[in-house]
């Protein structure tokens, strides 16, 4: 507009008050979006069991159907976000959204798990162009000030997935509407979706970065590639007698890590513009927070897919009253979440962190004692005890992690560095789940023996059984983490503006996005 159209204060009074309504509304339309998202991935586990009865899903098939989705989302996030600032973030939001939806379309229309699979591994594809764009757009639409209220809020959201998750899949799978069975999980984002899709393309204004790094194709084939070199074999490994050819594949999994290793050297030092920004693994605290992560990432994939299918099958469980179950949990984290930000980092610095490795193995060893003294007769409110230390424990670490990662990294590569950590958190969940093969269904096998007949008390016992030995690893991974944070800052220093965001794929530099009309 320029000057001449200039008429009344009164006048731009109104214009102004509409182009608030319409960041406000923007912002409503990607938290949505964000919502969708994070309701996706804790909903399908407590319909796994339900996959399985109904359309004979096999134990690497359910694996698949959770770590595809992990793997195709770590494998994009830092690509989709400069995308993002390359091409712009309105549009690769819609075409994520877009295409989330027609992902989830064909999950709940899927004919056989081989589809299923297929899709979920799109879905996460799709989230990873749409999930980046989020708190850029945020970024864009928002000044400095009022960006704290936002990311409250979407710290609200954060807290309200995680909780409506578990519950909305276990409703949806217990009413079974229209004899749909497992199916209106994923049918149900289509309606929230197309109204993502209509109202975004409206509401959300066009931001671009002004100098956007190259993409780095090369080095998302090699990170993909090498992951999956690692995951096939273990996930597949045990249905088919770990052939040579698994191991050869693992194996071959390292070289072509250290391939990428290499390459992103080369190519910092020919554009400027590395899928890995490597000199940030230069700064130890960075180092070892990469490390907690990426361990952390192992342990939560290995938990969630084997406690879903331990109450459900081992216990026989229906899946509202597993999704019931787990509220406590959900709650004592949102709550030890906000607790630790505002009162106790600011405080004890590292020492919360480090309390909240050692809370949350607590529980894990106390959960794993009750499993063993009640046995298949275990209640629900046995469990609350357990699952509420845990939660604690995992509240204490997940809310400041991010920040005491990224307090000493340079300003320049804050950016960078946010999409590093939030990648290598879904690449580890990838790895844990492809582990449960390993630490949970061959302990199974083991108790029900080579022909299937059970050998000890049948197969709830076997059950149970596995988890808890699923669960030791899971302890042993917290004490991994109470050791490598020891590198992390003892108080993590006042990070800079956007720092810890969670913004993947662009650079401090490029923070400040050009509006386009």
């Amino acid at each position: 507009m320029t000057s001449t159209e200039t008429t009344s204060p009164g006048a731009a009074d109104a214009q102004s008050a509409v182009g608030d309504r319409r960041r406000w509304f923007a912002l409503a339309i990607v938290m949505t979006a964000a919502f969708m998202d994070l309701v996706d991935v804790t909903i399908v586990n407590i319909a796994i069991p339900s996959m399985q009865e109904n359309d004979g899903a096999s134990d690497s098939q359910i694996q698949w159907i959770t770590a595809g989705y992990a793997l195709a989302f770590a494998a994009g996030l830092i690509t989709g976000g400069r995308l993002g600032d390359i091409h712009g973030r309105k549009r690769l939001f819609l075409i994520g959204i877009g295409g989330f939806t027609l992902a989830s379309a064909l999950c709940g229309f899927a004919a056989n798990p081989e589809m299923l699979v297929a899709s979920r591994i799109l879905q996460g594809a799709m989230a990873a162009l749409m999930v980046p764009q989020v708190l850029s757009i945020v970024h864009a639409t928002f000044p400095a000030h009022e960006r704290g209220k936002v990311f409250g809020l979407f710290g609200a959201v954060v807290g309200l997935g995680a909780v409506s998750g578990p519950l909305l899949g276990a409703l949806l799978t217990e009413w079974n509407l229209f004899g749909l069975q497992w199916r209106p999980i994923f049918l149900i984002n289509l309606p929230v979706g197309i109204a993502g899709l209509i109202l975004g393309s409206r509401f959300i204004t066009e931001s671009r970065a002004p100098r956007a790094p190259k993409l780095d194709l090369v080095g998302v084939v090699l990170v993909t590639l090498g992951l999956l070199m690692l995951l096939y074999p273990l996930t597949r490994g045990r249905e088919l007698g770990w052939p040579l050819w698994g191991y050869l594949s693992m194996g071959g999994a390292l070289v072509v890590l250290a391939a990428l290793v290499a390459y992103e050297k080369r190519k910092t030092v020919r554009d400027g513009s590395p899928l890995i920004e490597l000199s940030l693994f230069r700064v130890k605290s960075f180092a070892a927070g990469i490390a907690v992560q990426t361990v952390f990432g192992i342990g939560l994939g290995i938990f969630f897919l084997v406690w879903t299918l331990y109450m459900q099958i081992g216990l026989g469980w229906s899946p509202l009253k597993a999704g019931l179950t787990g509220v406590p949990f959900s709650i004592a984290v949102s709550v030890a979440a906000g607790v630790s930000v505002q009162k106790l980092v600011p405080r004890f610095g590292r020492k919360v962190l480090q309390t909240g490795a050692l809370v949350l193995a607590a529980g894990v060893l106390l959960y794993i004692w009750e499993s063993g003294h009640y046995g298949l007769g275990i209640a629900p409110w046995q469990m609350a005890l357990p699952l509420v230390v845990m939660g604690v424990g995992m509240g204490l670490i997940v809310a400041p992690l991010t920040d005491a990662v990224l307090s000493e990294v340079p300003r320049e590569h804050a950016g960078s560095a946010s999409g590093l950590i939030n990648t290598v958190q879904q690449m580890g969940n990838a790895l844990g789940l492809g582990l449960v093969s390993v630490v949970f269904f061959g302990v199974i096998d083991d108790r029900l023996g080579a022909g299937g007949a059970p050998v000890e008390a049948g197969l709830g016992q076997a059950f149970v059984d596995g988890f808890q030995h699923a669960l030791g690893w899971v302890a042993a991974v917290m004490g991994v983490i109470f050791l490598l944070m020891f590198a992390l800052p003892r108080r993590p220093a006042q990070h800079v503006e956007g720092a810890s965001d969670g913004q993947p794929g662009s650079r401090e530099e490029e923070r400040e996005p050009v509006a386009v009309a």
